[in-house]
């Protein structure tokens, strides 16, 4: 009964660490994207062909934002970043916003300066 009880207690704290770390980094990104929105902004305007930011539907709007921020603020590895943002288009957004959102992260990519 004590070991159950003593188990359970960790995995309790751990579940705390953990939950601690994401609402950390979920912070993080949120404060990152609204300090930069408007060069994040600027930057998904300039490669969305066609497409103002208003006209995109508001999940892929913020889905790019993060990405773009994660590109290039974080300077998380490009292709993990694209291929987080599709996965999220295609699972809460239109049919076609994981086509669109690989395009203009590709494009993003593309014409990223060097660091």
């Amino acid at each position: 009964m004590a070991t159950e009880l003593l188990e359970e207690t960790k995995q309790q704290v751990e579940d705390r660490q953990n939950q601690d770390e994401i609402f950390s980094f979920a912070n993080e990104l949120v404060i990152g994207v609204l300090s930069n929105q408007q060069e994040i902004d600027e930057t998904i305007s300039s490669m969305a062909q066609n497409w103002s930011l208003d006209r995109m539907p508001a999940v892929d709007r913020a889905i790019l934002r993060l990405a773009v921020y994660e590109i290039n603020f974080a300077e998380l590895e490009p292709a993990i970043a694209i291929s987080e943002a599709v996965s999220l288009a295609n699972e809460l957004s239109t049919d076609e916003s994981g086509a669109f959102v690989n395009g203009v992260l590709s494009a993003v990519v593309a014409t990223r300066k060097p660091i």
